[in-house]
């Protein structure tokens, strides 16, 4: 009886992360792009000023996670500098530890800087496991602040996951 509902709950799970994380794996259009940087705006009013100071960004209109145990996510973004589109990017990360669950999120970063742009346009750019990203959430107040030239912003789209994990995202870039 355990075996067949560990079974059900993994084929569930299964289903779920499948179907969060189908749109991440779709690649990014600039209309994604557009809607997903105007949500992160509408929830919060101060992600506008802190995108229009930074020299460039890279936002994933939709990262799928998911996980038993061993985790994977991935989601394809745009890259803009000054507000211009120089190019894609895409998003890998690998965890292991205590999670169980699907989720499907935004993520947004931002670059403070010509050098910290670069660093990410250069490849094999990747956050360690200490690196912190703002949650952003409709009604309540972002203190956001860069670390090394880069600060990481996050929303989610749906989905539940528990975790107490480590593991790092790793990320590509591909010039437009």
């Amino acid at each position: 009886m355990l075996r067949r509902t560990l079974i059900v709950a993994a084929s569930a799970l299964a289903l779920t992360v499948a179907g969060l994380g189908q749109a991440a794996w779709a690649g990014a259009t600039e209309q994604d792009a557009k809607t997903a940087l105007a949500e992160f705006e509408r929830t919060n009013a101060k992600i506008k000023p802190f995108v229009q100071a930074a020299h460039g960004y890279a936002i994933f209109p939709s990262v799928g996670k998911g996980a038993i145990g061993i985790g994977g996510a991935h989601g394809d973004g745009l890259v803009y500098e000054k507000g211009k589109l120089i190019g894609s990017t895409s998003l890998s990360q690998i965890t292991i530890g205590f999670q169980l669950g699907g989720q499907a999120y935004r993520e947004l970063i931002c670059f403070q800087t010509k050098d910290a742009l670069d660093r990410f346009k250069g490849g094999n750019f990747e956050f360690d496991a200490q690196a912190g990203a703002v949650a952003v959430t409709a009604g309540v107040s972002v203190d956001a602040a860069y670390e090394h030239g880069v600060a990481i912003f996050t929303m989610a789209k749906g989905g539940l996951m528990y975790e107490a994990s480590v593991g790092g995202q790793k990320f590509s870039f591909e010039p437009k």
